[in-house]
């Protein structure tokens, strides 16, 4: 009985393995396919997931968000997480809002840069920034309705 489950113990790690070997291959594809804008391939997999995604472009890397507020620029930011479910309904309408707003929305993805969302005191997502001067001059957080984003846009952004 004891060389039997030694047998089957071992059946099931070398299939672990196996499975893990196949996730790594297959996740090592799909980032060769797609335009990855974070510099690593050490992604969590809700992030592999949105590669792909349209609305998950024009990301903005946290040292090119700082340097552009120490240069006193202006950037409007969507601070998401990939697993936030919040986020996942709010930016299929934000985006395209943004889009026909001319709005230039940068995302920010704090799932794979949470420590570097820290200086912004992000405490929920989504969250929409709008920064002037290098300034954060308005926020809005949670799900809102697009109303509420486009009011956000004509007072902070657009005027």
């Amino acid at each position: 009985m004891g060389k039997k489950m030694i047998a089957i113990i071992g059946v099931i790690v070398v299939l672990l393995v196996a499975l893990f070997l196949v996730v790594q291959y297959q996740n090592n594809q799909a980032l060769e396919g797609v335009d990855n804008p974070y510099g690593t391939t050490d992604l969590d997999q809700a992030t592999i997931d949105q590669l792909d995604n349209p609305d998950y472009g024009n990301q903005i890397l946290p040292d090119d968000l700082s340097e552009k507020l120490e240069n006193g620029e202006e950037a409007t930011v969507y601070f998401y997480s990939p697993t936030c479910v919040y986020c996942q309904q709010t930016t299929p309408y934000l985006v395209p809002l943004a889009e026909d707003n001319s709005v230039d929305m940068k995302k920010f993805n704090l799932l794979e840069f949470g420590q570097e969302g820290v200086p912004y005191a992000i405490e929920s997502t989504p969250t929409l920034i709008h920064f002037e001067d290098g300034r954060e001059v308005a926020r809005i957080v949670g799900q809102r309705t697009e109303e509420e984003f486009q009011a956000f846009f004509d007072e902070y952004v657009l005027n």
